[in-house]
């Protein structure tokens, strides 16, 4: 008996609130290896369970599936008193929500979906919303980041106080990233938010992060582009997180998002809708300001991680599909070299001159992750140096490192004004001192 047929001859469809005896939830998909008289419900915990049915009478249904058709934002009063925010959406958990017929989680929801189920954000500002992809976010490419950049510069350019971009988490760091360097001098704050865990869950932080990126947005005093995402696993606090120094560490924690060899920029309280300092050192919101749009990127960079094992040749072999390589180094910048001879050893020297003298810069971040380069303080890292590796000194992440030098390589292929942008610190991807 197949009792999901049975159930639709009923009028019973997915989506649809029922009730299984004591049990009351959504009536969800049923995977492709569950057996015919299983039905999987939605639990009102966000849980899904599966129940096996003996006789159909025993489901009930509660109420049927709300289809929602696209709504248009209402036409409120402008109010001259309250800054103006523009919502960019482009796609990511935040904007999702459950599509019934497949049970997946889904990039649907339309910037008006959002400001209709977050009413609060209209006692905030004035909103204005557009939809520019419904992307998941290890789709977003380099080229994407053009169009939000020039998005953003036109939003800007119309005069609004703030601009908030809704993203997937998974690769929100490089965009960040990529936005800090393409969006240069900003009078206003832009501002990129996520959510770990979609809109259907209990446990969702999009209402708490959306609504404070919002608040940070319209009242926050940083034209800088930064990253809004819980402080902690609970509801009170967000983050705000400089946009080249913000880095995903965590796969699903609601307060995955931590700033990399720096300390945050502010702090939303979010029940109080109040904003707290954490430091001095940025730019302050000048809506005199002239922004300055650069959109010179050049996306043919890759990342290399060095590892015990790796071969040369894997390196040398990937030479010839870039123009520059970011190398995943250990520790203080090293890889091996084998100055000792050890008859078991790998060098990775002479590739990594061959590549560099070929007209391809190599440069150096830390798989640690926290802390600063230094090629002075071992011998192995002194000759990679004079080889040419650029990085020495700096503490950028390696996203950061790798979307700086696809916009240095943007601007000039010759070596020795890479070497020299990519240790110029540009937008804040180089801090002057390490901080705990």
């Amino acid at each position: 008996m197949d009792v999901y047929e049975l159930l639709k001859e009923k009028g019973i469809e997915i989506g649809d609130k029922i009730r299984i005896n004591s049990l009351t939830g959504i009536l969800m998909p049923k995977t492709e290896l569950s057996e015919k008289d299983i039905i999987v419900l939605k639990l009102e915990n966000g849980y899904n369970i599966g129940i096996k049915i003996r006789e159909e009478k025993e489901v009930e249904l509660i109420e049927k599936r709300k289809k929602i058709s696209k709504m248009e934002l209402k036409k409120e009063d402008f109010d001259a008193s309250k800054p103006t925010i523009s919502i960019l959406a482009c796609g990511g958990t935040i904007a999702s929500k459950v599509e019934y017929e497949t049970g997946a989680v889904y990039p649907s929801f339309s910037p008006e979906e959002i400001v209709e189920a977050f009413p609060e954000i209209r006692e905030i500002a004035n909103i204005k919303a557009k939809k520019l992809f419904d992307l998941f976010s290890e789709d977003m490419q380099p080229e994407h980041w053009k169009i939000i950049a020039q998005e953003v510069a036109k939003e800007i350019e119309n005069g609004v106080d703030g601009v908030v971009l809704m993203h997937g988490t998974d690769t929100m760091h490089y965009t960040s990233a990529a936005l800090s360097f393409m969006l240069q001098n900003l009078p206003v704050p832009v501002v990129l938010v996520g959510a770990q865990r979609s809109s259907d869950r209990p446990s969702s932080d999009n209402q708490v992060n959306l609504v404070s990126a919002i608040l940070f947005a319209a009242k926050g005093d940083v034209a800088e582009v930064v990253v809004c995402m819980h402080e902690n696993s609970s509801d009170n606090y967000c983050i705000i997180h400089r946009g080249t120094k913000v880095r995903k560490m965590h796969t699903s924690r609601r307060d995955a998002f931590k700033s990399i060899n720096t300390s945050p920029l502010a702090r939303v309280n979010y029940f109080e809708k109040k904003i707290e300092y954490l430091r001095k050192d940025y730019r302050k919101r000048d809506k005199n300001r002239k922004l300055l749009l650069d959109l010179k990127i050049n996306p043919n960079v890759g990342v290399f991680y060095f590892h015990p094992g790796a071969k040369p040749e894997a390196l040398k072999e990937m030479s010839k599909f870039y123009d520059g390589i970011v190398i995943a180094s250990t520790g203080l910048g090293h890889v091996a070299i084998n100055i000792l001879k050890d008859e078991k050893g790998k060098n990775f020297l002479p590739v990594i001159e061959e590549i560099i003298k070929s007209g391809k810069p190599i440069v150096f971040a830390s798989q640690t992750i926290y802390g600063r380069l230094n090629l002075n303080v071992y011998s192995t890292g002194r000759i990679l140096e004079k080889a040419g590796i650029i990085g020495n000194g700096c503490d950028w992440t390696i996203e950061t490192a790798l979307v700086k030098l696809m916009f240095v390589l943007g601007h000039t292929k010759n070596l020795e004004e890479v070497k020299e942008l990519m240790l110029k610190n540009i937008a804040n991807e180089i801090s002057e001192r390490t901080e705990e």
